[in-house]
């Protein structure tokens, strides 16, 4: 039976999901902090966790990491009120399979929950696969690269140059935009028939064991740097190593790195990060040769409709044909306008949530979360036509293959103007 760990600081809380999950096949488990949370889940490994997000002394995000720490695999859902929702959008980021906001339906916990096993299975056959180096096929991959406007368009084109060759790629963008697929793509089509995809995320560089993992102790790569040979070595979050890591790892790059493609992930800018002293020129220069920056979500909102169709599509299992389920134009019309601080995962989660627990066909803005509607999160008059304008110069510029000469007369503009 699969065992959830419910963490919570109010005891009626546990009385109270004890009484609903147990009927559901769930065996059960709790904590009162994130901190007994973290003991209970090192002593006994659980298929999920459910974990409020505002305790003390150590809160639901704090937990979260140590989880993806401990155990990357761990799958958490993060309970939160309203007045919570950006740190929940913050949890997302974190590597949170899910987020329920207070209070919620019993149906929406036990689909949720449904999901994550779903998801958990789905995690197991993926490790498997990587043992033999499987990522997906290139064209699964790229057909996760979902977009039609401009913007979008000269991302692909670019990583189909960038899949050309093995040179060290940058990707650059802010948290959810998408980075991951592109490196696994990447990984897919330069890499070497059972050549493997070595993930190392830099954020949890403070974690004891990691420079070993990384550096080695002989100057020559640690065991992740060795298990790249012949495939892709994946930094994310590069932006998160401390300076004195990174002047190491130029040591390390600099005899190791002919064995492997690196590409490597920030969603800070890194040439102010050097201007500023707070990161390795050396180090720069040697990752960001073939830079890639992926606009966030809300600069190419003409593909929030697209995305919400693949979103639902991708719902789809042998139990749920998301196929049939239709949004309204008031809803993606909601959905256009939000801002989407967790861009394309959390455009995801929503997606997916709705879908899992709509019990109608048409999904209408009113099923939608309550933070969509918030109007200070909607564009003004001028910014929305600011907004069309843009999108109608990068469409010249994309027909005129970049030749900003071209698209000035077009336009019958300064060239200048065009940016």
């Amino acid at each position: 039976m699969p065992s959830v760990l419910i963490v919570d600081d109010q005891t009626s809380i546990h009385e109270m999901l004890d009484a609903v999950i147990q009927p559901t096949g769930f065996t059960t488990a709790f904590a009162s902090d994130g901190t007994e949370a973290l003991e209970r889940y090192k002593a006994t490994k659980f298929d999920m966790v459910l974990a409020d997000i505002d305790m003390t002394p150590m809160d639901g995000i704090t937990l979260l990491q140590h989880l993806k720490e401990y155990d990357p695999d761990s799958v958490t859902v993060i309970m939160t009120a309203y007045a919570s929702t950006e740190s929940a959008v913050q949890a997302l980021k974190f590597g949170a399979f899910d987020y329920l906001q207070k209070p919620f339906r019993v149906d929406e916990l036990i689909a949720t929950m449904r999901r994550s096993m779903e998801y958990r299975a789905l995690q197991t056959q993926r490790a498997h696969a990587l043992v033999a180096a499987s990522v997906g096929s290139p064209a699964d991959l790229e057909a996760r690269l979902v977009g039609q406007g401009p913007k979008m368009l000269k991302v692909i084109q670019q990583v189909r140059k960038l899949g050309a060759v093995r040179s060290p790629a940058l990707l650059i963008g802010e948290s959810g935009t998408g980075k991951t697929t592109i490196a696994e793509y990447l990984h897919a089509v330069s890499a070497a028939e059972g050549a493997q995809l070595v993930r190392i995320d830099c954020s949890l560089s403070s974690d004891q064991g990691f420079v070993e993992g990384l550096l080695g102790v002989n100057g020559e790569g640690g065991a992740w740097i060795q298990n790249a040979r012949g495939g892709t070595l994946l930094l994310q979050q590069l932006q998160a190593l401390p300076l004195e890591v990174q002047k190491k790892l130029v040591s390390v790059l600099r005899s190791t790195a002919s064995g492997f493609r690196l590409i490597c992930t920030a969603n800070e800018d890194l040439e102010k990060m050097m201007d500023e002293g707070r990161f390795d020129d050396e180090l720069f220069y040697r990752v960001a040769s073939l830079p890639l920056a992926l606009p966030p979500l809300r600069d190419r909102r003409e593909d929030i409709p697209l995305l919400v169709q693949h979103f639902t599509n991708a719902a789809a299992s042998p139990l749920l044909d998301a196929s049939q389920i239709e949004f309204t134009d008031d809803a993606i019309g909601v959905m256009t306008a939000y801002h989407w601080p967790g861009n394309l995962t959390e455009l995801n989660q929503v997606v997916t949530k709705i879908v899992s627990t709509t019990e109608s066909r048409v999904v209408t803005s009113e099923q939608l979360p309550l933070r969509l509607h918030e109007l200070e999160h909607w564009p003004t008059l001028a910014e929305f036509w600011a907004g069309q304008a843009r999108q109608y110069i990068d469409r010249v510029l994309h027909a005129c293959q970049g030749d900003k000469a071209m698209a000035a007369k077009v336009l019958d503009v300064d060239e200048a103007t065009l940016g």
